[in-house]
């Protein structure tokens, strides 16, 4: 799995983890902050968390125009700074007026241009460790390993979200209550979610610091096809003729037009399925049930995964003896860790995000396990395959939560009411389906862009699938819109039909899809 990569894949994967636990910190509580500071409705504050993620995932485009004429590492480290300001700008405690809107705004913006130039460049540079022959037939497994770097920054951030927001308010005398509609706990709940943004400056700092500390394993990647040429070095570069060209740009847009929907239905756990957790989940956790929530028994049991795997794969015995005690005690730490939990445990609405994250990290080595072997059988399943299926899975997904939602009061009826009837399960269960469909479509769709892209415009591409994603996360906020205004079940049928819909349609363009980019 980890075998056999470049050093450089682990140094990009470490220093996108650091900045991705900082942002999903704030992402984890970025919807509550809005309603519990200026008193927004779903609507509103869903309405700018998907107008924000949109222009966060808008950016790489600009980001990648710019990296393609300076440099990918340039706008790396520009990236960093400029989000780093951002991050700092929304920390600043300021009150709920339009002082306070406006440096909130301005923080928004700084962290969605440091995105732009940071995230997609950064993938860039992973992609170009894969043009060396050497490396290339493991550029899928490179990006499946890379998201799951990514997702081990997101699985800790709501946790630490909980964390900062329990201690805050302890310092008050409050305890976490969405009922509470006191201005006096209403202050000292948004006071505690803008230290959760000042956790992503420290992040920006560690990923920094691994970024500049591990430069020498991929400064070789830090190249652009124009480079190459003024270095007089063009047997590096492959020379497309303007048809091929044209075919490649076609077919990633193809691609992009699908995902959109994907992306618009994925990206409801910081809004709709966050505010379902709100309303209608009961976040008293009791039983077995508990063993989710605790972050920490969640990492000993990805880790597990890895050590579980390395045991079957490990060619000497005294390898696989190591690593099948090292499963085993990474079992029983997390079984001690269940154990000495309270029950029942007071959860947040924003755990839930904790699940996804989770899933990643645990899930991927079963995928690429399972599609190795398919391709050891001569069944390769492609980019544009995996997309197909990853939208038919997520249809799937929401129709679980439809299920949940069958006998549910409608959130215009219910108010601020909440309705806390509903197992956890619901919820888990739909976020685990979700994360089924992100594995077949995310890393492999990342993995397709780099491969295909032609070279003078691979930061212009990159950037071309992350702004299909923010065209996607901006339609987002339609469920929160409708939030108060249709019965519960259309909003999430709104999403199964879309995504229904869009993986007949990747079906049905694959075999173009092929001949296009051959």
């Amino acid at each position: 799995m980890f075998k056999n990569q470049p050093k450089g894949l682990f140094a990009l994967a470490l220093a996108n983890t650091g900045e991705r636990f900082g942002y999903y910190t704030m992402l984890a509580i970025f919807t509550l902050f809005m309603q519990a500071k200026f008193g927004w409705t779903e609507s509103e504050s869903g309405h700018v968390y998907a107008i924000f993620l949109a222009i966060v995932y808008f950016s790489p485009l600009l980001g990648g125009f710019v990296a393609d004429k300076i440099g990918y590492g340039k706008c790396v480290v520009i990236g960093m700074i400029t989000m780093f300001l951002g991050y700092l700008a929304l920390a600043i405690p300021t009150m709920p007026d339009l002082t306070g809107k406006l440096v909130m705004f301005g923080g928004l913006g700084l962290v969605s241009l440091g995105t732009g130039l940071f995230k997609g460049n950064l993938q860039v540079l992973v992609g170009n460790l894969y043009d060396d022959p050497k490396y290339a037939d493991r550029r899928d497994a490179a990006f499946s390993l890379f998201y799951m770097a990514i997702n081990i920054g997101a699985m800790f951030a709501p946790s630490m979200a909980k964390w900062i927001t329990n201690w805050h308010l302890g310092k008050y005398g409050f305890v976490y209550d969405a009922a509470n509609q006191a201005p006096e706990y209403l202050q000292a709940l948004y006071n505690a979610y803008g230290l959760c943004f000042g956790v992503a400056c420290v992040s920006i700092i560690l990923s920094a610091v691994i970024y500049f500390s591990c430069r020498s394993w991929f400064k070789h990647a830090d190249i652009t096809a124009k480079q190459v040429k003024a270095a007089d070095n063009k047997g590096d570069v492959v020379e497309l003729t303007p048809k091929q060209t044209r075919d490649r740009i076609i077919a990633l847009l193809l691609v992009f037009g699908v995902v959109i929907f994907f992306w618009m239905a994925f990206h409801q756990n910081g809004s709709a399925l966050t505010f379902f957790a709100k309303k209608y989940t009961n976040l008293a956790i009791t039983g077995p049930m508990r063993f989710g929530f605790n972050i920490f028994s969640l990492a000993l049991i990805a880790a597990s995964v890895y050590t579980g795997f390395a045991t079957v794969q490990a060619k000497e015995l005294k390898n696989r003896i190591i690593c099948g005690l090292s499963t085993l005690a990474l079992w029983c730490g997390a079984i001690l860790l269940f154990l000495r939990m309270d029950d029942p445990i007071a959860a947040q609405p924003s755990d839930f995000q904790q699940f996804n994250p989770f899933f990643v990290v645990a899930l991927t080595p079963f995928s690429m396990a399972f599609f190795a072997a398919l391709e050891k059988r001569g069944k390769v399943v492609s980019a544009p395959a995996r997309i197909a299926w990853g939208m038919l899975v997520a249809a799937l997904g929401f129709g679980i939560i439809t299920m949940a939602s069958v006998s549910l009061t409608s959130p215009m009826d219910l108010g601020q009411n909440t309705q806390s009837i509903l197992s956890p399960m619901w919820l888990i269960s739909t976020y685990f389906t979700l994360t089924i469909a992100e594995l077949l479509l995310s890393p492999m769709g990342i993995s397709f862009v780099s491969k295909v892209a032609p070279p003078k415009y691979k930061g212009l591409m990159m950037g071309g699938w992350f702004a299909a994603t923010a065209i996607g996360n901006y339609l987002s906020r339609i469920p929160s819109a409708l939030w108060n205004k249709i019965p519960l079940m259309y909003n999430w049928a709104i999403l199964i039909a879309l995504c229904l819909i869009s993986s007949i349609i990747m079906f049905a363009l694959l075999k173009k899809l092929k001949q296009m980019t051959e």
